[in-house]
């Protein structure tokens, strides 16, 4: 995907700081579509192709975690969250529903275009995982063909960056994975990203493939490491 095709939706109530993040967006070669709040960002979703949303947390009449909910619910669209609180509450809340990353406002202009630049990139790789072929553990399969997990005989919906954190994990059975290691895998690097990122991924996987999630049978916790696979 060349610069001149990504169209990013941008979604954020404040007129400056669309103002303010047009512009490199514009300069770098991407089709900027605005939205000042949740129903108009909805709106201009359904009305055209999107490669990337960034969406603010705080939006007036519907906020950013709803319309994050309602995009995921027919899109896995790459969804960048910016928030302006410091909490660790509100810094995953986007994560929460399915966004894929998220900023911490204020940042700076380089870690935006960087955070830009990879998501869209994640984007174009959506479908070309390097190994092909599928693992298969008790009821649990993956088929990295397809980007398709399977519990059972029920398919189970996961995000773009929970299969690439579950894939790494299944591809490497009985080791441990630190959280810089699934970082650098997913996003190409550790840089700007709080750790615990990784740990909200972790424990949607679980709400979705583990029948008891505090007693897990495919992803286990090693404490102050990382995460590993059973084997």
């Amino acid at each position: 995907m060349p610069n001149g095709s990504a169209r990013i939706l941008l979604v954020d109530d404040e007129q400056s700081i669309q103002t303010l993040l047009s512009y490199p967006l514009r300069k770098d070669g991407y089709h900027v579509t605005s939205a000042l709040d949740g129903h108009e960002a909805l709106r201009r979703f359904e009305e055209g192709r999107f490669d990337l949303v960034i969406l603010d947390l705080m939006l007036p009449q519907l906020n950013g975690v709803e319309v994050c909910r309602a995009l995921r619910s027919r899109s896995q669209v790459p969804i960048i969250m910016l928030t302006a609180k410091g909490s660790e509450t509100d810094k995953v809340a986007g994560l929460e529903v399915g966004a894929d990353d998220y900023i911490t406002k204020p940042f700076s202009m380089r870690e935006f275009r960087s955070r830009v630049k990879a998501a869209l990139r994640r984007s174009r790789m959506g479908g070309e995982t390097s190994e092909g072929g599928s693992i298969e553990c008790a009821e649990l399969t993956i088929d990295f063909d397809r980007r398709m997990v399977t519990l059972g005989d029920e398919e189970i919906k996961v995000t773009y960056v929970e299969f690439e954190i579950l894939g790494a994990l299944a591809r490497s059975p009985g080791r441990v994975l630190t959280r810089e290691t699934l970082l650098e895998h997913v996003w190409g690097d550790s840089d700007y990203r709080d750790p615990r990122t990784v740990d909200v991924h972790i424990r949607h996987l679980r709400e979705k493939l583990e029948r008891e999630p505090k007693e897990p049978e495919y992803l286990f916790t090693v404490r102050g490491v990382g995460y590993r696979f059973r084997e």
